[in-house]
This record gives structure tokens, sequence and C-alpha cells, in this order.
């Protein structure tokens, strides 16, 4: 047949197999990253170098101005690495696929297009019912980060957040003992001839461990309480380090307060965190006393925790300095950036594995773990029990 033209083109004479390689091959993502809220929010999703990856692999980033400016990362390191910049933050909620740190605001939904994927965050105490409401209108698949279980049965994005999270909050907790900031004059540390700092940590988990690490590098003194033995002897056993462990019993707890310079809430809880601290134990504690709420996104573990911003991050109650920022992360932007964007951008370049999104999320448990609303339709029951919102089973509606 040389010389001559075959009427059947090359993937009309390819086996079914092979027209479907063929189809994942040419798979491309259009992924658009809005700026964020910097009174609230001063993450980014992606880095320079995982835009560089992606665009390598043939996808499209377009970056709206400046979103990456309060994690250090200027626009000009996005426009080398192969993004578009663009100043019209319509534009970049056009895109098919939007990727933000913080949920979208309702105003922001109204930008999507209809049947858009958000990939986001979602701290579930901060919204409210209109959100999913709103999400439902534009026939929205949204995948939470925070849902995201991979093979092992671990949560990545919680995993490296609960790091950050237990390191800052030992970090921010010596900053508000300082006597300019309205504390008790104390370094956060052990001196020679000096009693070292007290610490009550709630919990025995990521957030936990990562505060009590921290906080016994300091040579402070620490005392932890958590109900599931299980995870106080993990605890022990990680920290390679006698510590104070106790299950939370009321009177053993208060005491422990009443002593403490500064006290972690990090129990999350099934729906919410529990309240294990009551107003009358918040009023014994010591006048300049620090309460750090990690869990305050999720209802928070104080009776007088309250939601606070970046901008007004502290409040006082019967003169104990409460820190209450949801997104406790977001003040060490960068190096929030970089875990996060190490983690999401594994999973972008392997969205078209199995030809398009959607077969991705018909495959992938993984992402599929992640999704709470699929073309509209609420798909975690969690949420709806929260919400009183009907809700099906994903694996129901994917077929």
């Amino acid at each position: 047949m040389n010389g001559i033209t075959s009427p059947f083109s090359k993937s009309q004479l390819m086996p079914q197999e092979e027209k479907l390689d063929v189809r994942r091959k040419r798979g491309q993502l259009f992924i658009g990253i809005p700026k964020e809220d910097f009174k609230i929010e001063k993450r980014i999703c992606l880095t320079p170098e995982s835009v560089n990856m992606l665009v390598k692999a043939g996808h499209k980033i377009l970056i709206e101005s400046n979103a990456g400016k309060e994690a250090s990362y200027e626009d000009i390191k996005y426009s080398e690495a192969g993004a578009i910049i663009t100043h019209d933050k319509a534009k970049v909620f056009a895109c098919p696929i939007i990727l933000k740190v913080e949920p979208p605001t309702l105003e922001e939904i109204q930008l999507m297009k209809p049947k858009t994927y958000l990939f986001s965050a979602l701290q579930l105490k901060t919204q409210k019912k209109e959100f999913f409401e709103a999400l439902a209108k534009k026939k929205i698949t949204a995948l939470c980060y925070e849902f995201i279980q991979d093979r092992y049965g671990a949560y990545p994005f919680l995993h490296a957040i609960s790091e950050i999270a237990g390191i800052a909050s030992i970090q921010i907790a010596s900053d508000y003992m300082c006597r300019m900031n309205g504390g008790k004059g104390l370094l956060f540390g052990n001196i020679t001839g000096v009693p070292p700092t007290e610490v009550v940590i709630l919990g025995a988990g990521l957030v936990a461990e990562s505060a009590a690490r921290t906080a016994l590098a300091l040579g402070v003194n620490i005392k932890v309480f958590d109900n599931n033995i299980h995870k106080l002897k993990r605890l022990q056993k990680s920290l390679n380090h006698q510590i104070f462990t106790s299950t939370i019993q009321e009177r053993v707890l208060s005491k422990a307060l009443m002593r403490c310079d500064v006290a972690i809430g990090a129990v999350k809880g099934l729906n919410r965190s529990p309240i294990l601290v009551t107003e009358e134990m918040v009023q014994r504690m010591k006048p300049g006393a620090v309460i750090i709420d990690v869990c305050i996104d999720n209802g928070g573990c104080f009776e007088t925790s309250e939601l606070t911003t970046h901008e007004n991050p502290i409040v006082t109650k019967y003169d104990v300095i409460h820190y209450g920022v949801p997104n406790i992360t977001a003040k060490f932007s960068k190096t929030s950036s970089l875990a996060i964007s190490n983690i999401i951008s594994p999973y972008l370049l392997g969205l078209n594995e199995n030809g398009t999104i959607e077969d991705t999320i018909r495959y992938d448990n993984t992402i599929r773990s992640g999704i709470y609303m699929y073309k509209g339709i609420l798909v975690n029951e969690a949420i709806g029990n929260w919400f009183n919102l009907d809700s099906k089973d994903i694996n129901l509606i994917v077929l």
C-alpha cells in the first residue's frame, strides 16, 4: 500500500484499548488559582515548582496576579514556571477547575461556571447551609482536602497541616507569654534555677504530638490528657520521653489547668470537638495564662473559646488570653504552602491517568474519598447531618 492514502484515520484502525490510551495522553487540565482574601488566608495551593511540573505535563494554569504574594511567591516566579498571570478575577473563576486554600465565598461561587470542579479546604464549622446550597445550584463537584484518605487509611493533608499546627501552637503561645503581648513575661523554656514553663495539652493525636515534641525541645514541663489509652501509649513511644499522661478526669485536669502557663486544645472529635474545659475551669486559671484552641474551626475544646482572625487573633476572658484563629497554619504561609503543594500536586498530575476527571472519580478511591459534592449532589453524610441536608452515597451515583 506504499503511496496509497488510506480512507481510515490512524485512530479508527487502532484496537479499542489503544484508542483509550491515546485519549489519556491528550488529557489536559485547565486550572484557575484565584487570590485569597489576605485578611483571613495567606497561603497558596501550588508553588512555582509544582506549577512548572503541571505545565510540563501539558496542563494550563491561570493565576490571579499577586495570589502568591503573602506566601513570598511573586508573579514573575509563576510566569517563569509557565503559568498565565491575569488581573481578571472573573476570568480565573471561569476555569473548569478552581484550586483554593480557603473555601470560596458565596460571591466567588457566583463567578464560577456550572459544573466546575472545586478543590479547597472546607473548615466545616465556619460554613453555613447557604454555602452548600449555592454549590448545588451550580452543580459543582467539590473536593475537600481534609477528607482525602490515601490507600493506607491516612489523611495526608490533615497530617501535614497537623504537624505545622502543633509546632505553631507552641510558637504562638510563646509570643503571647511576653509581657508586651499581655502575658506574664515568662520565657517559654527552662532556665537553670528558674521553674520551667508548664503546658497542658488536650489530645494525643498528630497536633498534640508535634506540640509536645516542640515544647519538650525547649525544656518545658508538659501534661497530656486524652481518653484514648492507645493514643497516649503511642505518644509516649513516639516522643521517647517520659511525660505526664492522664485520661480526662475533671478533678485532675482542673488542677493541671490551675497550675499551667499554656493550655492547648487539640481534640477533634467525630463531628465537632468536645467541650473539655468549662468556663468555671478557665476562671481558675492563672492570670496571663494562654489558651491556644487549635480545634476552634471544629467547635473548640474550651467553653470560653471563640473564632478570631489573623488581624484580631486574641480575646481575653477572666484574665486568660484566648487564641482562636481557625486557619492557624496560614500564619506561617510559605511553610504551609510548600506542604499543601507537595500533597496536592501529585493528585493533580494523576487526575487524567484514567482518562478524564470523571473517570478518576469513578476509579480512584483516594480522590473519591475527598468529594463531598458531586455535580450538585451532597455526598457526605456528616455534612448532611450537621446542616440538616439530604445526602446520597457517592458510590451509588458514580457508575
